[in-house]
């Protein structure tokens, strides 16, 4: 069933921001410590039976100079540098193996995947993993992984390394470092969210189902996971709403959306109980920059899947005929 607002309304809902005072420079101080290790980035060709796409293991510095994996793809043919996607990964998946991004490299971009560190034991395998537990109470899960305060916070450690995945794939002599999209779904979408807010000069960003976007509301709307860690977690900790909210202000989509004016498509199911369409549509309507949307009526979290896929290559070969 439709469990969220009318699509009329959705499309007018834009709610009020709760933004910490200290927002930007929170974040520019994280970045500026982050970029005070080497970047250091890695690529290590790696065999596959892939005949037509040249398939490389990656590692870099990402946050607190910890070491992020990686995989980069391009057309085994590609000798002058190309647009590249860097892709981001749902929540509790990994970097799989290489076969399981080929879109784009077979679409004529290079790929850059970003294993997500502390995760993979889900859907999808991951290699990297995260030399921070975060300090203060947690259930099972990221959501609230050092929760009670934002420098301990989990998702400071992912969206920086969002950031420094950016850097690692310009750092490439395939990638055309002025035609960088980024690219991502559920937390995937977010990190897409922060990052292309957070980075100059991205020429697109999809965002696909975010994350972590208008958080008070999803909490209070959905018991889905993973925003179900939340309400189980102040079940028992009710003394902590306040300073938790307080936290997660730091990472809400809704205040890089106000930043983000990197052009983006967004997409959103209307079914969904995992983001919550009212979630998605809050950070569509905030966003800064050009901006679209796909709506899937009848669908969930899923979101348009392949059909999505296909919008997002046609908007790719769009961009690149200028």
């Amino acid at each position: 069933m439709f469990i969220d607002m009318p699509l009329d309304q959705l499309r007018e809902y834009r709610p009020e921001r709760r933004e910490p005072a200290e927002f930007d420079a929170f974040w520019a101080k994280t970045l500026a410590e982050a970029r005070e290790h080497d970047l250091d980035a890695v690529f290590t060709e790696v065999e596959t039976d892939l005949a037509l796409v040249r398939c490389f293991d990656v590692r870099f510095a990402g946050f607190g100079g910890h070491e992020i994996r990686g995989w980069f793809l391009v057309p085994a043919a590609a000798e002058e540098p190309l647009p590249c996607v860097v892709q981001y990964i749902g929540y509790n998946g990994g970097r799989g193996r290489p076969h399981d991004w080929l879109t784009w490299p077979v679409a004529g971009w290079a790929t850059f995947v970003m294993d997500s560190r502390g995760q993979g034991g889900g859907w999808r395998s991951g290699d990297t993993a995260d030399p921070v537990g975060g300090t203060g109470p947690q259930v099972s899960g990221k959501l609230t992984q050092g929760v009670s305060d934002p420098h301990d916070y989990y998702y400071r450690r992912l969206y920086t390394d969002g950031v420094r995945a950016v850097e690692a794939a310009r750092a490439h002599p395939l990638v055309d470092a002025s035609r960088i999209v980024v690219s991502g779904g559920s937390q995937g979408g977010a990190i897409a969210q922060a990052v292309s807010a957070l980075v100059p000069g991205l020429l697109f960003a999809f965002i696909d189902v975010p994350f972590m976007t208008h958080i008070r509301r999803a909490a209070e709307i959905t018991d889905e996971d993973p925003y179900g860690e939340l309400g189980r977690f102040f079940k028992g900790n009710r003394h902590r709403v306040d300073q938790v909210f307080e936290t997660l202000d730091h990472f809400d989509g809704l205040n890089f959306a106000a930043r983000n004016v990197t052009p983006a498509l967004f997409s959103v199911g209307l079914r969904d109980g995992v983001t919550p369409a009212s979630t998605v549509f809050a950070a569509y309507n905030h966003h800064a920059g050009p901006k679209d949307i796909r709506v899937w009526p009848f669908n969930g979290h899923e979101g348009g899947e392949s059909h999505q896929l296909a919008e997002q290559l046609r908007t790719a070969r769009k961009l690149l005929a200028g």
